[in-house]
């Protein structure tokens, strides 16, 4: 739904199956990490081993959002439950479940039918989405959040405001430079709220200790919005980005029945289909052990 505003390569593993979509990602692929810097000018080291290398800064910047999304939250209040306290991906081993929960959510695309003929001009999308936290409003009501994190890298290679001098007097100032050099990020994060229908946004500006340490940080503040009112500061077209979801599930209804690849080009504006086998990207079986030489097994054999 942000694509437009993607500047990196991404992709997405889609089923057709009979009337049915499903719209997935490859494991460990690059969309589970978060981008930083990704729509900044002239900004990153191809030196592999440097602390700017867009890979790095990917590494840190994921590091970054899952450490503060366990630093804010309480560790002495109970936790909400929903109706499956245990989520679709913990096994009966597991004792600890993921910090996180699952919410799915059904949303419907397309105009109101006039007539019958026209029902099946609508799709309903089934979407998993994710809740960080829960707070108490103001009428002890619980709210639900979304939890980010920001970080600065080096205001002076960045072009951009220094958050020591200026988050406090200018707060604005520093989520305009954050626009300009991570429009798809603050995009996704306004979505994945929506989509999960979450009530506010929490966000924390961390920054780096050392301009060329990677690996210590400070978190310098929060600011806490509404999804539909940041969606504005950050010039996010909502509905167009609904339009680009529905534009993108009749493309994949068109296709024949199958496994399809949706990559987003590297170096141009697109995004392309591929079909690949079915059994593309499926997670490979444990090897089986060779036999051991007192088994009967001869490595010269």
């Amino acid at each position: 739904m942000a694509a437009p505003r993607s500047a990196y390569s991404w992709d997405l593993v889609i089923n057709r199956v009979g009337d049915k979509l499903f719209i997935d990602k490859r494991p460990d692929c690059s969309t589970d990490y978060t981008t930083c810097m990704e729509t900044a000018n002239d900004f990153g080291d191809e030196d592999k081993e440097s602390v700017n290398h867009p890979f790095r800064l990917m590494q840190e910047a994921t590091y970054i959002n899952q450490a503060f999304s366990q630093q804010v939250l309480s560790k002495t209040e109970k936790p909400v439950e929903f109706d499956n306290p245990r989520g679709p991906f913990v096994s009966a081993d597991d004792e600890v479940p993921a910090p996180v929960s699952y919410r799915y959510r059904t949303f419907t695309l397309g105009k109101a039918p006039k007539d019958s003929s026209d029902e099946d001009k609508r799709v309903t999308v089934l979407c998993r989405c994710e809740l960080d936290g829960v707070m108490k409003g103001k009428q002890e009501e619980d709210l639900f959040l979304r939890l980010y994190a920001m970080n600065e890298l080096d205001a002076k290679a960045t072009a951009g405001v220094d958050w020591r001098q200026k988050l406090d007097s200018q707060r604005g100032a520093v989520l305009a430079t954050e626009l300009k050099n991570n429009s798809n990020k603050l995009a996704r994060w306004t979505l994945q709220a929506m989509l999960a229908g979450a009530d506010l946004i929490k966000l924390g500006y961390v920054s780096r200790v050392n301009p060329k340490i990677a690996d210590k940080h400070v978190l310098l503040a929060t600011g806490v919005y509404k999804p539909h009112e940041l969606a504005p500061l950050i010039n996010l077209n909502v509905a167009n980005s609904w339009g680009i979801l529905k534009a993108i599930v009749d493309l994949c209804l068109q296709l024949e029945e199958g496994k399809y690849l949706l990559l987003k080009d590297p170096n141009k504006p697109v995004v392309r289909f591929y079909s690949v086998p079915t059994n593309a990207f499926d997670e490979p079986d444990e090897p089986e052990a060779l036999p051991q030489e007192d088994e009967g097994y001869d490595p010269r054999d």
